[in-house]
């Protein structure tokens, strides 16, 4: 399995730039605003903000490096917010502030060993935000020039649902992340579908408070190993909404791979997994990671077969990959347990690390034994 190296670049071109960018995102808003962006400026700073809880999976500690690695590339300054202050405010950890900042420490760990060129990404804690003053009137100037019901609407960003049983301090959430954008000055908001809401909200309101308008960014949201879902609360006819439904949940156990799973419990997990015949990945988790994950980090991926079902089979594209396996050529077994190899590949680094460095097991340990809340 040759792993996919990013190509050098001396002198980048605008073009490049804007297609490492656009390379890994779902969706932008709006390509000619990124376009201009890198055009006109040299220093651009992105984000994403991280509420340190429990342990790391698939979508935080595989796929969310391999998409630094192309922001890094494009010569993006990028900010990553470890939000112990919001996790206070989400009840993570049992509300215990010093317990979350040692889960931020582990995730900085995971990064790290995933691959992130901890010199080339700038790490701040949230609680630099939380004590300062500037920081809250600008959560008080956004709040001003937004609803309750627009509030209530975005309350995905935080994995709730918006409804009047919530503490009231979760209403303080989307003012609150929103502030964050500006207060880092992250022109990019390199975010997760999930968080769209409160991207358009800061597009809203930055101009019409006299700052400026972010750009969104929006990555993909890794499914759940049990498929499409539709959460209480949710939008059914909202595909935004079932996305954010379906995504794994690291506090799901057997429906979420774990970056210190062993390639025994990542093949029983994957073998259990919802995988239709004849899908794509909007419908099927593992086709979704052979898309998102292996063909990012790989230059092919290779089927194996036994001779009398045809033998093994590679593929250079995920299209021609998709191809067969909607004509029915590719069986959804042969592709679990290749998926489950190459997923094994990647894990194998960190699952490792985290074995056999004492500071790194000592941060799991911490991690795995505490009484993670949601």
């Amino acid at each position: 399995m040759k792993k996919r190296t990013p190509e050098k670049v001396d002198a980048m071109d605008v073009e490049k730039r804007y297609r490492l960018v656009r390379d890994i995102a779902e969706e932008v808003i709006q390509n000619d605003e990124l376009k201009k962006l890198l055009e006109e400026k040299d220093h651009i700073i992105a984000y994403d903000g991280f509420e340190p809880s429990g342990l790391c999976h698939l979508p935080f500690g595989i796929y969310r490096p391999l998409l630094l690695k192309n922001m890094v590339e494009a010569k993006i300054h990028f900010k990553l917010l470890l939000a112990d202050s919001f996790a206070w405010v989400n009840d993570k950890m049992g509300g215990d502030l010093e317990k979350i900042r040692e889960v931020g420490k582990y995730f900085i760990e995971v990064w790290k060993t995933a691959g992130v060129d901890m010199n080339k990404v700038e790490v701040v804690w949230h609680k630099e935000h939380f004590d300062d003053p500037e920081y809250w009137k600008k959560v008080i100037l956004i709040s001003k020039n937004h609803t309750l019901q627009r509030t209530i609407r975005s309350l995905a960003i935080a994995g709730r649902v918006g409804t009047e049983g919530n503490p009231a301090a979760y209403t303080f959430y989307p003012s609150m992340q929103c502030a964050d954008i500006f207060h880092l000055e992250a022109e990019i908001c390199q975010l997760g579908m999930d968080q769209r809401k409160v991207n358009m909200l800061a597009r809203e309101v930055g101009p019409k408070l006299g700052w400026f308008k972010p750009v969104a960014v929006h990555h993909h949201l890794l499914m759940g190993l049990e498929g499409p879902q539709q959460l209480e609360g949710f939008d059914e006819e909202s595909v935004l909404d079932r996305e954010i439904s379906s995504k794994m949940s690291k506090s799901v156990t057997e429906t979420s791979i774990y970056v210190h799973d062993t390639l025994e419990d990542i093949e029983r997990k994957i073998n259990k997994a919802y995988c239709p015949p004849e899908t794509g990945p909007e419908e099927n988790p593992i086709m979704d990671y052979v898309k998102e994950i292996i063909f990012r980090a790989f230059d092919k991926f290779v089927v194996e077969r036994d001779t009398k079902y045809g033998g093994d089979i590679e593929y250079e594209k995920f299209s021609d990959l998709e191809s067969d396996y909607y004509q029915g050529k590719l069986h959804p077994l042969d592709l679990k347990q290749s998926t489950a190899l190459y997923i094994d590949n990647l894990v194998r680094p960190l699952r490792n690390h985290f074995e056999r460095v004492r500071s790194a097991n000592e941060l799991y340990q911490f991690v795995k034994e505490s009484e993670v809340t949601r």
